[in-house]
């Protein structure tokens, strides 16, 4: 298996990971926990900072990765960037045994990201003025 990554390692390399299945609606059979933050300054003449964060969590059936993109939007306030833009190798199945749609499944993990203390993360990092590891 591919080691965890960090700031340092993109996080669509989560998708090269071996696919975890998961049934949507179930509660997920182990704990993300945060390994990295990445801050980057938007483009010249913009207030506003962005970036990326990466959680990983693993159980018995495997290791799975998520990482999205988030903005600054005011001192003390972020949001995920693109709520359809979740980076994993999760694959999310319905009650049937079927593969949920791209829309139906990121529906699901934003419940995800947003039960997860992320944005305590972000603003970690932007304090820090840096990338952010967890140890």
């Amino acid at each position: 298996m591919e080691s965890t990554p960090s700031p340092v390692c993109p996080p669509w390399l989560l998708r090269a990971w071996p696919p975890l299945l998961w049934q949507a609606g179930h509660r997920l059979p182990f704990n993300l926990r945060h390994v990295g933050t990445q801050v980057t300054q938007a483009g010249a003449g913009q207030a506003h900072s962005i970036g990326q964060t990466v959680w990983v969590g693993s159980g018995d059936a495997g290791e799975a990765g998520m990482a999205w993109d988030w903005v600054l939007l005011r001192c003390g306030i972020v949001a995920m960037a693109d709520p359809m833009g979740v980076i994993t190798n999760l694959r999310l199945m319905g009650t049937e045994g079927e593969f949920l749609p791209p829309d139906e499944a990121a529906r699901h993990l934003n419940e995800i990201v947003h039960a997860l203390p992320w944005q305590d993360e972000v603003e970690r990092a932007l304090e820090s003025g840096g990338p952010q590891v967890a140890h």
